[in-house]
């Protein structure tokens, strides 16, 4: 009931600010201040609410906010958590039964998101999902951010995609997992100035050779090239 009660409160309000930015004019450093708070508010409760389609709206309007410039920490935060949430907090029904807050379309699309956020948090919590989670498009979504975050120190990420990479090969071969840890590593190397991970390396090589599709071992072949042509121009 206090949850209900909240989420009625959240959609008051968003639709008090939806009339107050149609009326035009100027705003206030305050009121613009205000705005962003209660933007905020709204999509913290929104994204720790029970009910998926309350998290589907807090995706829509986070990804709102980062395309208009207005990202901070609680926003990160809130990415942070609709990533993880399996992993970290699982519902059950009766405490034993079937998990209630299994939503691998929120974790993806959050874990996309994270992707703009340069931060070591937000590079942290996806090599959470990365290594954590169970659904291949999941985990695929937070390796391509993980790429856009562009930190590899101690080549932490890069080692993390090659053990994802081998794991997968082994156990069941995907060719979306695959296609999206190649283009992890390329931005990842484009941001670096290379990759000096042999296992990295190694997992390229692998999907190179490997059981999948003619797009995906070619992309494959053609990051080796690209990386070979690099060092080989660094090295004059």
């Amino acid at each position: 009931m206090k949850r209900s009660l909240s989420v009625l409160v959240i959609i008051f309000v968003a639709a008090t600010m939806g009339a107050f930015a149609q009326s035009g004019g100027e705003r206030t450093v305050e009121e613009s201040y205000l705005q962003e708070s209660l933007e905020t508010m709204i999509i913290r409760e929104q994204a720790y609410a029970d009910s998926k389609d309350m998290k589907l709206v807090a995706l829509q309007y986070i990804r709102q906010a980062i395309d208009e410039g207005r990202m901070n920490q609680d926003i990160a935060r809130a990415l942070e958590f609709l990533a993880t949430e399996t992993t970290s907090t699982i519902i059950r029904a009766g405490g034993v039964g079937r998990v209630l807050n299994n939503y691998p379309d929120v974790r993806r699309e959050a874990a996309l998101l994270l992707g703009e956020f340069k931060t070591v948090a937000a590079k942290d919590a996806l090599l959470k999902v990365a290594l954590s989670d169970n659904e291949p498009m999941v985990i695929a979504a937070a390796m391509r951010s993980l790429g856009k975050v562009g930190m590899n120190d101690n080549d932490d990420v890069t080692q993390a995609i090659a053990f994802i990479v081998n794991r997968f090969d082994i156990l069941m071969p995907d060719n979306s997992l695959a296609f999206e840890s190649l283009v992890a590593l390329e931005l990842l190397a484009k941001a670096q100035g290379g990759l000096k991970d042999t296992a990295a390396i190694r997992a390229i090589m692998r999907i190179a050779d490997g059981s999948y599709i003619t797009p995906v071992r070619q992309k494959a072949r053609n990051l080796l090239n690209d990386l070979r042509t690099a060092s080989n121009s660094s090295g004059k």
